[in-house]
């Protein structure tokens, strides 16, 4: 039996912002991904063999095998993108009940990734697009940016992107880019109001391809994958920006 997908419901370059104030969600496909973000799609693109290396994730708790990841932390203000010294990923239980509460010591992004001018452009984008969405008006905000790249994989049969199941990452902005979609079925993304019944599912398969979330008002999930061919896989880079600190800075040195 064929797989049944839904669509995404794209939203064009230009309308990004008002769609985020007004759903609390927008899709962009890969060539909006590029007009929105001033980016080159090629040079996009051209990111994707640095997912190829990724180290294992020897944080999941329910034992599985699937999930590599990298993580990196920025601060931007007025478009100027700083990388700051490397840290733990922290969230609270309220937030991630399967793996918050702990520090999470992840590899570090590769030094070649983050000094790709197309990366520093990208962060720029999106910190721009929250001083857009949720900063005073004119007064842009420093944004706490955590970087994480994801290569879920069916070694073991099934990988699930979201172990935590449904939730809510505790920031102001999330971004979902899928960067690349091999030999695999399932996937499917899932978004709903945190406060209403509404809610949309589609699966992006598009490299670069792009969600975005207003993560206090939105709570969201992706399905299991499982293979189509040995070896299928799912690569995705989620970008989140906070105001005022990274989560768990009071807690985590």
């Amino acid at each position: 039996m064929a797989e049944v997908t839904f669509s995404p419901p794209f939203t064009g370059p230009e309308g990004v912002a008002d769609q985020l104030r007004k759903t609390g969600y927008a899709v962009l496909s890969p060539p909006d991904v590029a007009a929105w973000s001033g980016c080159r799609l090629a040079d996009l693109q051209a990111l994707a063999p640095d997912w190829a290396a990724l180290p294992p994730d020897d944080f999941l708790k329910d034992g599985g095998r699937y999930r590599r990841r990298r993580h990196a932390c920025f601060e931007v203000v007025h478009g100027e993108v700083v990388q700051v010294a490397h840290r733990a990923h922290w969230q609270p239980l309220e937030y991630n009940a399967l793996h918050g509460g702990m520090e999470r010591w992840f590899a570090p992004m590769a030094a070649e990734t983050v000094a790709r001018p197309v990366w520093r452009q990208l962060l720029a984008a999106l910190a721009a697009l929250s001083d857009t969405v949720f900063a005073a008006p004119d007064v842009p905000a420093r944004w706490f940016v955590e970087a994480h790249q994801f290569r879920i994989d069916t070694t073991d049969g099934i990988g699930r992107p979201t172990p935590e199941g449904a939730h809510r990452d505790g920031v102001d902005l999330v971004a979902v880019f899928l960067v690349a979609r091999e030999g695999v079925k399932g996937g499917e993304t899932r978004v709903f109001e945190a406060a209403g019944p509404a809610g949309q599912r589609f699966t992006l398969s598009a490299p670069w391809s792009l969600m975005l979330l207003d993560d206090a008002r939105m709570i969201h999930e992706t399905t299991p994958i499982q293979p189509l061919v040995p070896g299928g896989y799912r690569d995705t880079l989620v970008v989140t920006c906070r105001r005022g600190s990274f989560q768990g800075a009071d807690a985590v040195a």
